[in-house]
């Protein structure tokens, strides 16, 4: 009796698997977009397009809440804002948190 679960299977010339290593690479090249939401705001479409330059939109989340870090619409950590250069030019996020995959998407 063979030791495989599938006995009939020659596995010699199959394709490399995902995980091996050899097609790591390729994966690892992928593009995803990664976005940092800081909140959100609902309002009437009529506000909305009495909005011009200087206005300000309050948003549901405070200073020092954390933010949501999203990788293609699906949130994977939360984090805090941090400054990244000496001259305090930009912006980045310390995660604080890395949500897993029960939390992050209901549907896993």
């Amino acid at each position: 009796m063979s030791s495989t679960p599938f006995p009939d299977t020659d596995l010699a010339g199959a394709e490399p698997r995902v995980g091996d290593g050899r097609n790591l690479d390729s994966i690892l090249r992928i593009p995803v977009l990664m976005q940092v939401v800081l909140g959100s705001a609902t309002m009437p479409v009529a506000d909305l397009m009495k909005l011009g330059r200087g206005a300000v939109v309050p948003l549901d989340h405070r200073v020092g809440e954390p933010v949501d870090v999203m990788v293609n619409g699906r949130v994977i950590a939360r984090g805090e804002i941090v400054i990244v250069e000496e001259d305090n030019s930009r912006f980045g996020v310390s995660l604080t948190e890395v949500v897993g995959p029960s939390a992050a998407d209901p549907n896993a």
